[in-house]
């Protein structure tokens, strides 16, 4: 049987004994628990032996208890929100105080590793470029909205990525070695996008990468920088008390870039700044 853990789960119910289809329906209630129990303590939990445990995860291919672990364990770290649900107690108090105290080492455990000459660097060169072209799918999507308005109060030429009613292909077309492309990846990312990745390389154009990655290992989530070879690596945590990933960091940083794009921008930002308030106030948009 092959597959994740849960489509291998899915894949057997027709086949188990009622000991185990209780266990499965355990498993599937809070799919992350597994990467955290020992097989003494799942058994304790879906009241049913170890030995039912044993023949369980054998059944899903398996070799042992500590296999399918690691594959929990894998999905937990980089997959979709129910592998990171929780049947913890934990008071609303404290899952409060958790995710704040977690945003907040997030940003400062991220900007340990990213200094502001680097962001300068960025900002400068997105000051002299061409286009900028800001790409995120999924959950990115709304960080590189929101870093393109802020960047777009200070330089005209921003372009979102995807656009509606457009390929990818049509846009991509339209990158030259004189722009500027920021690319995030954030977990999970569309499979697409080494693809993606690796047409932006053709182009010359200079990149950007924004990416998080796994707190445990260090290692780059989704392992694309190859596929891009970008001239700035920006690296943020997003780690988590509960199923969705903290995004502190992340807004943290565009929020820092338009900054320093602005401020870096002299007098001919401070002119475009201008010109958009008086048309404001001519049309009485605001």
């Amino acid at each position: 049987m092959t597959g994740s853990y849960i489509a291998r789960i899915r894949g057997a119910l027709p086949t188990l004994h009622p000991s185990e289809r209780r266990l499965a329906d355990t498993i599937l209630s809070f799919p992350g628990e597994i990467a955290s129990y020992s097989a003494t303590e799942l058994a304790q939990l879906a009241n049913v032996s170890n030995a039912t445990v044993t023949r369980f995860v054998r059944r899903l291919g398996y070799e042992n208890f500590d296999q399918a672990r690691q594959a929990a364990r894998a999905n937990q770290q980089t997959g979709a929100a129910v592998f990171r649900v929780s049947a913890s107690g934990q008071g609303p108090d404290a899952a409060l105080m958790a995710q704040i105290t977690q945003g907040r080492q997030n940003v400062e455990n991220s900007f340990a590793a990213i200094s502001l000459a680097e962001i300068d660097d960025l900002a400068d060169a997105i000051l002299h470029a061409d286009r900028v072209w800001i790409i995120g799918f999924r959950t990115a999507r709304a960080f590189a909205a929101y870093l393109g308005a802020q960047i777009g109060q200070t330089i005209p030429n921003v372009t979102e990525l995807p656009i509606a009613g457009q390929t990818l292909a049509e846009s991509l077309t339209s990158i030259r070695t004189g722009d500027v492309v920021i690319v995030f990846a954030l977990r999970r990312t569309v499979r697409q996008l080494p693809a993606v990745c690796r047409e932006l390389r053709n182009t010359s154009a200079r990149a950007a990468l924004i990416s998080d990655v796994l707190p445990q290992t260090g290692r780059d989530v989704p392992p694309i920088e190859t596929e891009l070879s970008p001239k700035w690596r920006l690296r943020v945590q997003t780690a988590a008390p509960g199923p969705l990933f903290n995004h502190a960091a992340v807004l943290t940083l565009c929020h820092i870039l338009a900054t320093r794009v602005l401020e870096r921008s002299g007098s001919a930002g401070r002119k475009r700044l201008l010109a958009i308030e008086a048309l404001h106030d001519s049309m009485d948009e605001i």
